[in-house]
């Protein structure tokens, strides 16, 4: 399987993107939009990560049950794919969710439904997927 996340707006706070889900016969499986932070130069905790080809792996952790770990990325280390709502939730990380809204009137989008997101993401890809990072 493959995902590609397309970021396609830069905010001072944050990165908002879609990433699309395909199959092995290369078919368009999901999509959903994502919440990244914005680009300050791979900083650890403030920026997000290069665009890139990355393995997506299933992980559980106490902290955020099921999710995702995305390898490699070092010098940073634990970058995942998680649920949660606003930039604030994240240190590199990314988030998932079916849509757009400022939940907590702060003048930024937040992703919405998180958690129903990863979990059709775990659902459709239990084994993990590539990932492609990319700008749109």
């Amino acid at each position: 399987m493959k995902a590609v996340i397309t970021r396609k707006k830069f905010e001072k706070v944050q990165t908002l993107g879609e990433l699309e889900l395909y199959n092995n016969q290369n078919q368009l499986i999901y999509k959903c939009k994502t919440l990244e932070l914005p680009w300050k130069n791979n900083q650890l905790r403030v920026s997000c990560i290069p665009e890139g080809i990355y393995q997506v792996n299933p992980r559980t952790s106490a902290k955020f049950k099921k999710h995702f770990h995305v390898v490699p990325t070092e010098p940073r280390s634990y970058i995942l794919i998680h649920a949660g709502n606003y930039y604030t939730d994240i240190q590199g990380c990314i988030l998932v969710g079916t849509a757009y809204s400022d939940i907590n009137k702060d003048g930024y989008l937040d992703v919405v439904n998180s958690k129903v997101a990863l979990n059709r993401l775990l659902g459709l890809a239990p084994k993990g997927f590539e990932l492609i990072i990319k700008k749109g």
